[in-house]
């Protein structure tokens, strides 16, 4: 059947989105998922989102990676979805929807999408890294001249290293810039390549810059564009109220048979 479905990005991340708030969709097998995001025999994308009904919400979001397999939370695909349910004109400017990790907030201003994500806690630290839950699971590496690292080989090893196993880790690059600002790159499990921003990643990163003396708003440079993660920290050392906050467009739109 031709489907009807748009193509959104947020600071470089990606995605494929449908609407299927009719639940009209045929199931999508894990091959098609990966077909549709493949970059060149496919549309091509970092995940692929479904738009569903879900009672007390304005809306359910269903994430999938580019491999197929469904994911934890991602938050520019947060961002992007809500843009979608926001042109399509199912939301105003403030949306309540739930996602794999739980319900989330979330609101439009100014063309940027500001995205309600869970509190944060339980961060297990050491001097130079970090592993902590933002929606997915995050090791957070402090490094400089973040431009040389090589992303893809420093980041597989660790997402598949036997610390992180079964299930592999997120892994993120750190560099501490001045001005309250911070650069981020990411290595993302289920892509399995260096993305040009991951939302949850950004937000993993902004919390451990924390511990450095950087204080919310903090500004995040990615490949793809400029983040800020706001959010109140707690003397437990949970943070609470944390929003993504960022640009989320749509690219093009079309049909495709599925």
């Amino acid at each position: 059947m031709k489907t009807d479905f748009k193509k959104y990005q947020g600071t470089g991340n990606d995605f494929i989105i449908f609407n299927n708030l009719d639940a009209s969709l045929p199931k999508l097998t894990k091959e098609t998922i990966a077909h549709l995001c493949h970059r060149r025999f496919g549309i091509g994308a970092d995940g692929l989102m479904l738009l569903e009904k879900a009672e007390g919400y304005d809306f359910r979001m269903v994430y999938f990676n580019s491999d197929g397999s469904e994911s934890t939370m991602c938050g520019n695909g947060g961002r992007c979805v809500v843009k979608f349910a926001f042109d399509l004109g199912l939301i105003s400017d403030k949306t309540l929807f739930v996602a794999i990790d739980g319900p989330h907030t979330a609101f439009v201003k100014d063309n940027e999408v500001h995205l309600g994500m869970m509190d944060v806690y339980d961060i297990e630290r050491n001097p130079e890294s970090a592993f902590l839950n933002t929606g997915s699971p995050h090791y957070v590496e402090l490094c400089k001249e973040i431009a040389n690292v090589n992303v893809f080989e420093r980041g597989k090893k660790t997402r598949y290293s036997e610390q992180f196993a079964p299930g592999g880790t997120n892994v993120n690059f750190l560099e501490l810039r001045n001005e309250n600002t911070i650069e981020v790159r990411t290595y993302e499990r289920g892509v399995e390549d260096e993305t040009y921003s991951c939302g949850t990643g950004v937000t993993a990163a902004a919390i451990i810059a924390s511990y450095s003396g950087y204080t919310s708003p903090i500004q995040v440079k990615t490949k793809g564009g400029n983040l800020q993660v706001s959010f109140n920290p707690t003397p437990d050392d949970t943070f609470e109220n944390v929003f993504l906050i960022g640009p989320a467009l749509k690219v093009f739109e079309g049909q495709v048979d599925l």
